[in-house]
């Protein structure tokens, strides 16, 4: 036990100075590591402290060079600054000397203005005093004159001023009449080479009117069947087509009367395509009339188509074909109408090739200036508007509407297309045996024209001639000189065209003669 307590002794005195040794070197080590880590922290210290010393002697030495070159900068901006001063310096020394100069002028000037206003002054002075004098003078050669005249001045005035008006009225009256002979020549001359060029490469015929028809019955037996039992046919076939059957003496002929044209031929046919039948009773009478009426209005639509073409236009609208082929059976102072226009329109295109417009649509114009003829009665207001506005619904071009409304004048022209169709309408309709004219409106026409030449002042007789073309007034010479004649025969020549309608053109005639007598005893 001893041993054993022994033993244990020493076994714990070994471990006791063994956990010591242990320790110690423990610590020692840490020691050693601690100064490891602090030589290295220094070292590194002393990298950081070194690195930094070269980072601001770099920063020292680029700020060094930075406020040299500010400086070498502001030391330039400086200098230029200064020259730039310098120069604005010299020229202010040289502006100051040029405006003393300027001003030593301007005082100079005032000098020598001064001086001119005052010779001015006494130029006035001694003007003022002339016309003082001059005043005197004229004061007094007025009294003279008015002493030798026995007129006053105001008297003397007024028959100077009217010795100069008749001097200027009769220069004025000569240029006048120089200027207004001379453009008639010109433009009658032109007008004159491009209406007879058109006139001569178109020649047309001419239709008269007729109120009725007759129609060529194969015996005089057939007028009774054509009366029909107490009359009935006849009623029937007039309450159906509109026309009056006149059944008179005329051998074999039956008269067909009325003013609407179109019905008029519906009759015509009727009656044909009955008398051919042979069958003649109401129910006949109105099948014929209706069928012939259909056919009518086909044979109507081919007759504008059929116009259209002979123009040589482009396709119309349908309804524009329809309504001229109206015009076909219309009539105007016994011209065909549809005829009528057909030749206006040829001769705008002829005139239109002459003057370097548009033919075609100078053909357009013309071929479609009547067309209100065909619809006065179904709508109011002269023809020229009403086919206007009905073309204008169709689609026609505003230079050709305006032209077909332009042509009497009732609507201003707005091109050379109205004017053009106005003088080829006046052509197509003073052309010879194109329009018969009754003896009422010829005897009108030769009234009015007197009495117009004889409601002017001066004016001792009037009379038309040459069938209303021309009219002649003779004057008195005690109260119209040459002057006043000539201006006389112009004021006539406008009323004549403000109050008359007449194709063509009217010529006036002044005749001023003076008439000396004297016997020899």
């Amino acid at each position: 036990m001893s041993w054993m307590s022994n033993h244990f002794w020493e076994v714990g005195g070994v471990f006791v100075v063994g956990l010591a040794l242990g320790y110690w070197l423990v610590r020692w080590k840490e020691r050693a590591w601690i100064a490891a880590i602090r030589r290295e922290a220094e070292g590194h210290q002393q990298d950081i402290h070194r690195q930094a010393e070269g980072i601001l002697r770099e920063a020292r030495l680029k700020a060094a060079e930075e406020a040299l070159r500010l400086r070498q900068e502001i030391e330039n901006s400086y200098s230029n600054r200064q020259g730039e001063i310098a120069a604005a310096e010299k020229r202010l020394a040289e502006r100051d000397s040029l405006i003393n100069r300027q001003l030593e002028n301007l005082v100079a000037e005032e000098r020598l203005l001064q001086k001119h206003q005052e010779d001015v002054r006494a130029k006035d002075q001694a003007l003022d005093a002339h016309r003082e004098q001059i005043r005197e003078l004229e004061s007094r050669r007025v009294q003279a004159l008015e002493g030798v005249s026995g007129l006053t001045s105001e008297q003397a005035r007024a028959a100077i001023l009217k010795e100069v008006e008749q001097s200027a009225l009769k220069e004025a009256s000569d240029l006048s009449r120089h200027i207004m002979d001379d453009a008639k020549a010109r433009a009658e001359d032109k007008a004159r080479r491009i209406i007879s060029v058109a006139i001569q490469r178109y020649a047309g015929t001419h239709a008269f009117e007729s109120s009725s028809s007759t129609v060529s019955l194969p015996s005089e037996d057939l007028k009774g069947r054509i009366i029909g039992r107490e009359g009935r046919n006849i009623r029937s076939f007039e309450n159906a087509t509109g026309v009056t059957v006149l059944i008179d003496d005329t051998p074999n002929a039956v008269v067909l009367s009325g003013f609407d044209p179109v019905r008029r031929e519906i009759a015509r046919e009727a009656m044909s395509r009955l008398l051919l039948d042979g069958r003649i009773h109401p129910t006949r009478i109105e099948e014929v009339v209706q069928k012939v009426s259909e056919e009518m209005e086909e044979a109507i639509l081919r007759a504008g188509e059929e116009a259209v073409n002979r123009v040589g236009l482009s396709a119309v609208h349908p309804d524009i074909s329809r309504t001229l082929g109206k015009l076909r059976f219309r009539h105007s102072f016994s011209q065909n109408v549809l005829e009528h226009s057909i030749e206006v329109a040829h001769i705008m295109g002829l005139m239109a090739a002459e003057l370097g417009i548009d033919a075609a649509l100078a053909k357009r114009c013309g071929l479609l200036h009547d067309i209100g003829k065909a619809l006065d009665q179904e709508s109011e207001g002269p023809h020229a508007i009403v086919g206007a506005d009905f073309i204008r619904r169709c689609g026609e071009a505003p230079q050709v509407v305006n032209a077909v409304a332009s042509h009497h004048d009732e609507v201003a022209p707005e091109g050379p297309y109205g004017i053009l169709v106005s003088a080829a309408d006046a052509i197509s309709a003073s052309r010879p045996g194109a329009r018969s004219e009754t003896l009422t409106t010829y005897m009108k026409r030769v009234e009015s024209l007197e009495r117009i030449g004889l409601s002017f002042e001066g004016v001792e007789k009037a009379f038309a001639v040459q069938a209303g073309r021309e009219l002649r007034v003779m004057v008195q010479p005690q109260e119209v000189s040459d002057t006043e004649a000539y201006q006389l025969a112009r004021q006539i020549s406008r009323r004549i065209e403000e109050e008359l309608q007449y194709p063509g053109q009217i010529r006036v005639t002044v005749l001023r003669e003076t008439r000396c007598v004297d016997y020899a005893k």
